[in-house]
């Protein structure tokens, strides 16, 4: 029987060993620009505003743990030292002024404390500086249309990839589209989005970026890729049937590969009209 209960207990310690390790190698061989399975973090940052994102978010993190610490230590030292057991006479206190001063005093500094970097990130998100390049982005049912108005009048489509052509060049499934937005590296890019028919919202969480795309409106964000590469995203607004197709994918190159592609966009797709409606043969779902 006692060989019984060890065995056991080695088999649930492995499991739990197993579960750690696929938890923490899912988050540490993560690639840029999409997520991993069994990640537990966000993605791996790819532009300045991203690197402050992940900033905030451990330091607020921290301000969490170390408030939970303390409130289960208060609850500790009251079942402890005020159980009827060891306080069989209760106290009939019913006010401290101390107390009831910082129990109002302290809640409202810490959040003071954190509104301050909080709003810091608001601005640094919405406050677009002056930029390389814009891009405009509309969102229609259910796919992407871009159009790039400081390097000619070229606007193309971007459907989700069909599955041949996504095992063909071994892209993720559900996020790799036929044609990529392409931009260069360490340059401020100006997104300016809109909506054709319902509300999308274009986001892409290594750059931290996630505005919605609204009929009858201009909305803008910005971005500056560090690092060359492919970085996906999706559409975050439920849009309709097929909002769960609807994939962003960004190319990030150096300058003189992107001013080639700028050359043959504007050959492929000058003359090229964009569709109302994504053809449904273009996407396998």
């Amino acid at each position: 029987m006692k060989m019984s209960k060890g065995r056991s207990g080695r088999r649930l310690l492995g499991w739990a060993v197993a579960g750690c390790a696929l938890v923490f190698s899912g988050s540490a061989f993560a690639e840029l620009g999409q997520p991993a399975p069994w990640e537990y973090t966000m993605q791996q940052s790819g532009s300045p505003v991203m690197d402050n994102i992940h900033w905030f978010h451990n330091w607020l993190l921290a301000i969490i743990t170390v408030i939970t610490l303390f409130v289960l230590a208060l609850l500790i030292t009251v079942m402890v030292k005020f159980n009827a057991r060891a306080n069989p006479t209760p106290s009939r206190t019913t006010h401290n002024t101390l107390i009831e001063v910082a129990w109002t005093l302290i809640p409202v500094l810490i959040l003071v404390g954190i509104a301050v970097p909080s709003f810091r990130l608001l601005f640094l998100e919405l406050d677009v500086p002056k930029a390389d390049l814009t891009i405009k982005v509309t969102g229609k049912q259910w796919y992407w249309s871009y159009a790039y108005p400081d390097n000619g009048k070229f606007e193309f489509d971007s459907l989700l990839a069909c599955d041949e052509t996504r095992e063909k060049c071994q892209q993720p499934r559900l996020l790799s589209v036929d044609n990529e937005v392409v931009v260069p590296v360490n340059k401020v890019i100006r997104i300016q989005t809109t909506g054709a028919d319902v509300i999308h919202s274009f986001a892409v969480p290594a750059f931290g970026i996630k505005i919605d795309s609204i009929p009858g409106r201009l909305n803008e964000t910005w971005f500056k890729a560090e690092k060359t590469g492919m970085y996906y995203g999706q559409c975050s607004e439920l849009c309709g049937k097929d909002h769960a197709y609807m994939p962003i994918a960004v190319k990030v190159v150096e300058d003189q590969e992107f001013a080639t592609w700028v050359e043959a966009a504007k050959k492929k797709y000058a003359s090229a009209k964009t569709d109302t409606y994504a053809s449904a043969s273009g996407a396998a779902h």
